[in-house]
């Protein structure tokens, strides 16, 4: 299986599991920034150089080694799943790519007749009811994972400890596990336990939202998206992300973690 969703920096200081909607753009970045001095000159997911990732044909060699020896810190970071799957919604669904298209071509039109799931004009100003078009998607997104119907789980929004698993399972091991809610103080932790080629001041880093303005603005805040049905789905989709790394299950407005994310546990359960 190897090392899917790996990105290294090409002078090996660091390695990274790639969790989508857990500030990857911004991670990338600094990455790249801290090997050459200067950031990617566009989205990062489409660099094809200058920065090793498991999808490179060339890069699987120098990542396999370097995992398999634990030769570099390794750290990943995750999100609470409320506002991951949410932003997710409307990211991926209710908004427009940057191919102009909508996500996954018919994806979005087959949501619409199997699920009653709208989105607003294309544009993304038309007005719908979000609460609800979210609740449906949520039944759909659950399908999803649960059951692999109508179609397998989008890498979006599929279970964080997922993809944090398969570098547990083929043999790589985290130093760190950072959460996004509190990003600045867990890459500085990263940054200091790293050497790069050229340092890296976060208070001089952007924050590179590369699906902002893909879509319409959340009208509402987080809790007012999840009622009990809700509830109950994000929790049977997202339990073990719940467990691992220390959310809120029963308080959708509390984005924070509620305790100390426990690597030896999260190597233990996730490397079966």
């Amino acid at each position: 299986m190897g090392f899917p969703g790996i990105w290294m920096t090409e002078s090996e200081s660091v390695v990274y599991r790639v969790v989508p909607k857990c500030a990857c753009s911004t991670i990338g970045q600094i990455m790249y920034y801290s090997d050459h001095g200067s950031f990617f000159d566009g989205d990062i997911h489409d660099a094809t150089d200058g920065l090793h990732k498991w999808a490179q044909e060339h890069s699987q060699g120098p990542i396999t080694r370097n995992v398999q020896e634990h030769r570099s810190y390794a750290f990943t970071c995750v999100r609470n799943p409320y506002t991951r799957i949410l932003s997710s919604f409307f990211d991926k669904i209710c908004g427009i790519q940057r191919n102009g298209r909508r996500y996954r071509g018919n994806l979005v039109p087959r949501l619409a007749y199997d699920y009653g799931v709208e989105v607003g004009g294309e544009d993304g100003q038309e007005e719908f009811d979000q609460i609800k078009s979210f609740r449906r998607f949520l039944l759909f997104a659950r399908d999803t994972i649960r059951f692999r119907r109508p179609m397998d789980p989008d890498i979006h929004w599929s279970a964080t400890s997922g993809h944090v698993s398969t570098f547990v399972r083929n043999g790589g091991r985290y130093d760190k596990i950072i959460w996004t809610e509190k990003f600045d103080d867990g890459m500085q932790g990263v940054l200091d336990q790293i050497n790069t080629p050229h340092s890296v001041d976060l208070k001089e880093i952007p924050r590179f939202n590369e699906s902002e303005g893909h879509g319409p603005k959340r009208l509402h805040p987080v809790e007012d998206y999840f009622d009990d049905l809700s509830m109950h789905l994000v929790y049977e989709i997202y339990k073990r992300d719940f467990e691992l790394f220390k959310y809120d299950v029963e308080d959708p407005s509390n984005k924070q973690p509620i305790g100390e994310i426990d690597l030896d546990e999260v190597h233990a359960k996730l490397g079966d």
